[in-house]
């Protein structure tokens, strides 16, 4: 019996190591005694060290081939080598004992010694409660169980690691503290939970490990840990135990000031960055989060943005993905430090008053063999069918959102980053490709929901769930969905038939307005309606009008290179852009490069060329920036009804041969309005009548053909007075001279 279970220690096949190891009560001869019994691979000698002295544990001495094996050796082969023994250490010691967690004495050869405590001597951590939740789909705080938490156990410091892996034979836990052995530090199965837990004391933070798993089939399988709170630097992928309870907070005030906060009517000037591109060191390397802190906020201030959008900084190996294939969903990418540098950086985005989106990916995985894919030897986060389970456009894997543990592990995750990192939007990724069953395929390569419909019913209900929580939970948090079909209620209230998102970005208005702008102004007459087409549509969801990463790469070209013209009218043109995306109804996002005309496209293996700031068309076009955000966040006419019709008046879009547009935008004081008009040729248009809304002087607030922002001057100088002659619906109008490729900005004095 001793000989077999050596074996089956050795080969993984004991199901709960924990019923065969450690002490347990025992009987000889009718007298209660305690049998200790230790697998310790490679050890010569080993004793229990206990209160009332150290306890002698003798070798069990087996063949290394087991006798049922030594029958497949070939006929004149040499005899299979002997073990001196079995790394079984057995002992007993009379009486009825409940023996607390006991150190281990081991001796190896040459002489080594080790002390420490059994692993098998602690109890289970976990409760029955958590793994309860766990399997019905609802523990939002599953991070706090799962994965490697340092921790103190019956009075001894470790960590409890923990994972899920249902369909596995054996899960061992496996780093530098025991040698990288699945033999040594085996789990132990929580019932039918399909959670694998240990104990390991002595492990500390900084400590590399992974799961290796045993299927079914014998195959083993060395895993990072699904729910690690840090990763190795890339291209290395062992999970790092890391103690995220050490930071100390600053950003109270700003967290408060959230759960008051109405965003829908609040100023929301978004720069959204690579961080890795954004800055770099003189050498070209990295910076990490806190460098990255300390210049960047600074900017953010300067430039009169307050939101900071971060793309996905959850641990990914493939930088050229940019974060959008995710490997650790809750690890921060170690590639600039640790997870409290990076609170650093958001703590000092909130104690300047500047809110933290990050994006966040659930669509899809990748299939890297040391993360998620075929976890436990079965499809456990992707579906089974490649037809629902594959996404060939990114070579990548879709999870199963109707399995309860997978739908918890998403919601967790981004309940996690708001709760953990401060994180105050998730701008949720390729949310398109989760509300189709058909994104993407072509007949015969999707499968149909209950109803016959091409809506995943499983992803509409992990996005409730999502939102509903996230609201419940951390008041003043939100999502915002980037969703580029017109899927409806995007930004309803789940309570009212919608899915939740606070906002949507505009992808339509994206690509009609760079449509519109790349064309030479001789062309813009015959294409106004991709000017205005946007309005028809402005007040169905919340959106943000974004002018993101994904227009700046690939051959798109950069915002500046979009632009027609020679160097004078590029930069006048992306004035032009810029202004009218501030100008009309939605939340406002730029990508990094865009507020001073970066001329090529994006690369992430490189900086900003912020060596353009040293041309004065440059440095002109982002002082403009400066002065229009700030604009922006001054006029609560540019902000207070983004999503109401009434913060919204067309004053004349149809003089389509001069390619002019004008509209005004009001506050909820009738009396806040921003009168704003738009020339989109190089002719200046003088005396350019439009109704005015009120009697009275109108004063310039900005003329984008300033001589500071590289113009010409040419406009009002300073304002204009109403005539008592009617237009457009008015009792008044204004006669303008509206600069070339320029626009005005104007307010009732």
């Amino acid at each position: 019996m001793t000989e077999t279970l050596a074996e089956s220690l050795r080969k993984g096949l004991v199901g709960d190591p924990f019923a065969v190891l450690g002490a347990r009560p025992h009987l000889v001869g009718g007298k209660p005694c305690v049998l200790f019994r230790a697998f310790l691979p490679g050890a010569e000698r080993a004793r229990a060290l206990l209160p009332e002295g150290p306890l002698e544990l003798a070798p069990v001495m087996v063949p290394t081939v087991a006798a049922g094996e030594v029958s497949l050796l070939k006929k004149g082969a040499a005899p299979p080598p002997q073990e001196t023994a079995s790394g079984l250490f057995e002992g007993i010691r009379f009486g009825d004992h409940d023996y607390k967690p006991y150190r281990l004495e081991v001796e190896f050869p040459q002489g080594a010694r080790s002390r420490f405590y059994d692993a098998y001597s602690f109890q289970p951590v976990l409760g029955e409660m958590d793994l309860f939740l766990w399997n019905e789909g609802n523990h939002y705080r599953i991070y706090d169980k799962l994965g490697a938490r340092p921790m103190e156990s019956e009075g001894v410091h470790g960590a409890l690691f923990a994972v899920w892996a249902p369909s596995a034979r054996k899960v061992a836990l496996v780093g530098d503290r025991n040698f990288w052995d699945g033999r040594r530090l085996q789990m132990r199965p929580r019932g039918s939970s399909g959670v694998w837990e240990i104990f390991a004391p002595h492990f500390v933070p900084g400590d590399l490990y992974k799961f290796e798993i045993t299927t079914q089939e014998g195959r083993v399988l060395i895993k990072a840990d699904p729910m690690g709170y840090l990763m190795e630097k890339r291209p290395k992928t062992a999970s790092v135990v890391y103690d995220l309870g050490r930071y100390g907070w600053g950003d109270r005030t700003w967290l408060d000031a959230r759960e008051r906060a109405n965003f829908l009517k609040a100023p929301m000037s978004v720069y959204e960055i690579h961080l890795g591109s954004w800055r770099r060191r003189s050498d070209g390397a990295w910076k990490n989060y806190r460098e990255i802190a300390d210049e960047l906020v600074p900017y953010l201030l300067e430039m009169g943005f307050n939101w900071l959008e971060l793309m996905p900084l959850a641990e990914h190996p493939f930088d050229a993905s940019w974060g959008y294939q995710v490997t650790g969903y809750y690890a921060v990418t170690s590639r600039f430090g640790e997870p409290d540098d990076f609170r650093y950086l958001v703590d000092k985005c909130h104690q300047a008053g500047v809110g933290v989106i990050m994006d966040w990916v659930p669509a899809h995985f990748p299939r890297d063999s040391f993360a998620l894919e075929f976890f436990d030897g079965t499809h456990l986060y992707e579906h089974a069918d490649p037809r629902q389970g594959a996404q060939a456009d990114w070579g990548t894997l879709v999870f199963n959102y109707g399995r309860n543990e997978v739908k918890n592990f998403l919601v967790a995750n981004a309940l996690f980053w708001v709760d953990q990192y401060h994180i105050d939007a998730l701008r949720v990724d390729a949310v398109a490709s989760m509300l189709y069953l058909d994104y993407s395929r072509k007949e015969g390569e999707w499968v149909p929901n209950r109803y016959g419909g091409r809506e995943n019913l499983e992803a509409l209900e992990l996005f409730k769930t999502l939102n509903t929580k996230l609201y419940e939970l951390f008041p003043g948090a939100m999502t915002i969905a980037e969703e580029s079909t017109a899927f409806p209620a995007i930004t309803r209230p789940v309570h009212l038939g919608g899915l939740g998102f606070m906002f949507k970005w505009n992808m339509g208005w994206m690509h009609d307005m760079l449509d519109f702008m790349s064309k030479d102004p001789i062309y813009r007459r015959y294409n106004m309606e991709r000017l205005t087409f946007a309005l028809l549509y402005a007040f169905h969801e919340n959106f943000i009008l974004p002018l993101s990463h994904d227009e700046v790469v690939y051959g798109k070209k950069s915002l500046w290179d979009k632009m027609p013209g020679d160097y004078w009218r590029k930069c006048a043109n992306l004035r032009l852009l810029l202004g009218y995306m501030f100008a009309e109804p939605g939340k406002k996002l730029l990508f990094m490069g865009g507020e001073f005309g970066q001329m090529f496209e994006w690369d992430h293996n490189s900086q900003l060329a912020w060596h353009l700031l040293d041309n004065p068309f440059h440095a002109k076009l982002r002082q403009f920036t400066k002065d229009l955000n700030r604009l922006y966040l001054s006029e609560p006419a540019l902000h207070e009804l983004d999503y109401d019709w009434r913060g919204f008046e067309w004053v004349d879009f149809r003089d389509a041969d001069s390619s002019v547009a004008s509209f005004i935008r009001r506050g909820s004081d009738p009396r806040e309005a921003v009168f704003f008009a738009f020339n989109f040729t190089p002719i200046v248009r003088r005396d350019y009548r439009l109704g005015a809304p009120f009697p009275g002087y109108w004063r310039e607030l900005l003329n984008s053909d300033s001589e500071i922002y590289g113009g010409a001057n040419v406009g009002l100088g300073g304002g204009v007075r109403a005539d008592p002659i009617p237009a457009h619906g008015q009792n008044q109008s204004v006669s303008l001279t509206l600069p070339p490729l320029g626009f005005i900005a104007l307010k009732p004095s």
